[in-house]
């Protein structure tokens, strides 16, 4: 008999609300189907959650998890569920103990993730329809897309923890990851509030709006997001140029891309007329780590953090 069963009956624009009740909502009854119900205070069998792809039912806790989503590994493991996971994809290398294999998230294969024989298969993506691939083979999945918010990233915690049986760890997590993010907001001097931040995420000026996950953590220390001006922002990650971002004079420059490409602040520094903008003359260029700064998992509080102190300076 299967574990899971999955019903997709459920819009994708409705989804958000149905996420977000997973912290909100964690007492009512099961037979509602909020994601994570009743059952997330309990840990309790069967439980209904909501992802990016519908409801789906899990009869059973899951002991062979299959994640392709890097965040969604870090999470697992951050709740205590790292014993029931199965296999991850090529990009989930942390934590060290996770089982990378070769599954590939940017093309997945569900015949290669059914041979793991996996109860629950977790996705940020639904590339190369791959719900529709594994719902054939009747295997269950999650999809959980990446969040807007923080609020976002934290309801997913809250599904993930109601979806492997660890509702209270899942709450844990989010709680300390809350707690540290607001401290590391609160020891930051007052004049940071409006300061100017470029998010750079390749050399090529690719950037982040506030309408992304890694704005809403800019927008939480109160800092102006120069790439919201851009005239192609709606997506929420416009190409920028070399002009545009000295013209704005930023106070402050992440690099998301000192793994992917090599960038740092003394290579910052020597773009030309980047030596006039005020992050760079005053030693405000944050060295971010390419894969803490892009993942939606619990270390953002380690992001929030290390912002903090390039912030105090």
């Amino acid at each position: 008999m299967p574990r899971t069963t999955p019903r997709r009956s459920t819009p994708a624009a409705l989804l958000l609300p149905l996420l977000l009740a997973v912290s909100a909502c964690a007492g009512d009854d099961a037979a509602t189907g909020d994601a994570g119900a009743a059952t997330t205070a309990t840990g309790a069998f069967p439980v209904t959650v909501s992802g990016d792809a519908g409801e789906l039912t899990i009869d059973e806790r899951p002991e062979a998890i299959v994640s392709m989503s890097a965040s969604a590994t870090e999470m697992l493991f951050a709740i205590g569920a790292g014993d029931q996971v199965e296999a991850v994809d090529t990009t989930s290398d942390f934590p060290a103990e996770a089982p990378t294999t070769d599954l590939s998230a940017f093309t997945p294969n569900a015949e290669a993730i059914a041979a793991h024989a996996p109860d629950l298969v977790v996705l940020s993506d639904d590339l190369n329809g791959i719900v529709d691939a594994l719902d054939a083979l009747e295997v269950p999945t999650l999809l959980l897309g990446a969040p807007d918010t923080l609020e976002e990233s934290y309801a997913q915690v809250q599904t993930l923890g109601a979806a492997t049986g660890h509702p209270d760890e899942a709450a844990d997590v989010v709680a300390d990851v809350q707690d540290r993010i607001a401290a590391a907001v609160e020891s930051v001097p007052a004049e940071v509030q409006g300061m100017r931040v470029y998010h750079e995420l390749d050399p090529s000026f690719y950037s982040a709006t506030s309408e992304t996950f890694i704005g809403s953590v800019y927008s939480a220390f109160g800092l102006e997001n120069v790439a919201d001006g851009a005239a192609d922002a709606s997506g929420g990650y416009p190409q920028l140029s070399a002009e545009y971002v000295v013209g704005q004079a930023p106070g402050l420059v992440v690099l998301a891309d000192t793994v992917c490409c090599g960038q740092t602040a003394a290579a910052l520094a020597e773009r030309p007329a980047f030596d006039t903008v005020p992050a760079v003359r005053e030693g405000r260029v944050f060295e971010a780590d390419d894969d803490i700064a892009s993942r939606w998992g619990p270390r953002v509080a380690d992001f929030a953090e290390s912002l903090a102190a390039v912030l105090r300076g």
